[in-house]
Protein backbone atom coordinates (compact mmCIF):
# COMPACT_ATOMS: atom_id res chain seq x y z
CA UNK A 1 0.00 0.00 0.00
CA UNK A 2 1.29 3.42 -0.92
CA UNK A 3 2.15 5.97 1.71
CA UNK A 4 0.27 9.25 1.59
CA UNK A 5 2.57 12.26 1.82
CA UNK A 6 1.37 15.71 2.89
CA UNK A 7 2.76 18.88 1.33
CA UNK A 8 2.19 22.59 1.39
CA UNK A 9 0.98 23.99 -1.93
CA UNK A 10 4.47 25.42 -2.51
CA UNK A 11 6.17 22.10 -1.74
CA UNK A 12 3.87 20.22 -4.07
CA UNK A 13 4.50 22.73 -6.86
CA UNK A 14 8.25 22.36 -6.34
CA UNK A 15 7.97 18.58 -6.82
CA UNK A 16 5.85 19.05 -9.95
CA UNK A 17 8.40 21.49 -11.37
CA UNK A 18 11.25 19.06 -10.64
CA UNK A 19 9.36 16.24 -12.35
CA UNK A 20 8.66 18.38 -15.40
CA UNK A 21 12.30 19.42 -15.64
CA UNK A 22 13.47 15.81 -15.42
CA UNK A 23 11.01 14.75 -18.10
CA UNK A 24 11.89 17.52 -20.53
CA UNK A 25 15.50 18.52 -19.94
CA UNK A 26 16.74 15.34 -18.25
CA UNK A 27 15.41 13.01 -20.92
CA UNK A 28 16.72 15.26 -23.70
CA UNK A 29 20.19 15.29 -22.14
CA UNK A 30 20.14 11.51 -21.63
CA UNK A 31 19.14 10.99 -25.27
CA UNK A 32 21.91 13.32 -26.44
CA UNK A 33 24.48 11.49 -24.27
CA UNK A 34 23.36 8.16 -25.76
CA UNK A 35 23.53 9.56 -29.27
CA UNK A 36 27.07 10.85 -28.73
CA UNK A 37 28.22 7.55 -27.21
CA UNK A 38 26.61 5.55 -30.02
CA UNK A 39 28.43 7.65 -32.61
CA UNK A 40 31.79 6.67 -31.11
CA UNK A 41 31.70 3.20 -32.61
CA UNK A 42 31.31 -0.40 -31.47
CA UNK A 43 28.65 -0.63 -28.76
CA UNK A 44 29.86 -3.97 -27.37
CA UNK A 45 33.02 -2.43 -25.90
CA UNK A 46 31.88 1.16 -25.46
CA UNK A 47 32.06 2.05 -21.76
CA UNK A 48 30.70 5.52 -22.43
CA UNK A 49 27.58 3.99 -24.00
CA UNK A 50 27.10 1.68 -20.99
CA UNK A 51 27.46 4.64 -18.63
CA UNK A 52 24.93 6.66 -20.64
CA UNK A 53 22.46 3.75 -20.55
CA UNK A 54 22.93 3.44 -16.78
CA UNK A 55 22.39 7.18 -16.33
CA UNK A 56 19.24 6.98 -18.44
CA UNK A 57 17.97 4.10 -16.30
CA UNK A 58 18.60 6.05 -13.10
CA UNK A 59 16.81 9.08 -14.57
CA UNK A 60 13.76 6.99 -15.46
CA UNK A 61 13.78 5.46 -11.97
CA UNK A 62 13.84 8.92 -10.39
CA UNK A 63 10.99 10.06 -12.66
CA UNK A 64 8.87 7.04 -11.74
CA UNK A 65 9.54 7.56 -8.01
CA UNK A 66 8.54 11.23 -8.26
CA UNK A 67 5.38 10.27 -10.16
CA UNK A 68 4.55 7.78 -7.41
CA UNK A 69 5.14 10.40 -4.69
CA UNK A 70 2.98 12.93 -6.55
CA UNK A 71 0.29 10.32 -7.07
CA UNK A 72 0.04 9.86 -3.31
CA UNK A 73 0.53 13.52 -2.39
CA UNK A 74 -2.06 15.51 -0.51
CA UNK A 75 -2.08 19.25 0.07
CA UNK A 76 -2.43 20.37 3.67
CA UNK A 77 -5.55 22.49 4.06
CA UNK A 78 -4.77 25.05 6.76
CA UNK A 79 -8.38 26.29 6.94
CA UNK A 80 -9.60 23.11 8.64
CA UNK A 81 -6.80 22.86 11.19
CA UNK A 82 -7.41 23.06 14.93
CA UNK A 83 -4.96 25.64 16.29
CA UNK A 84 -5.74 24.88 19.94
CA UNK A 85 -2.98 22.25 19.92
CA UNK A 86 0.31 21.68 18.13
CA UNK A 87 -0.15 19.95 14.78
CA UNK A 88 1.53 19.82 11.41
CA UNK A 89 2.15 23.33 10.08
CA UNK A 90 1.95 24.81 13.59
CA UNK A 91 4.42 27.50 14.60
CA UNK A 92 5.21 27.50 18.29
CA UNK A 93 7.06 30.12 20.33
CA UNK A 94 8.51 29.06 23.66
CA UNK A 95 8.94 31.61 26.43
Amino acid sequence: MATINYYTPEGLQKLKDELQELKVKGRAKAAEDLREARDKGDLSENAEYDAAKDAQGLLELKISKLEEVLGNARVIDETNMDFSKVLIMSKVKLK
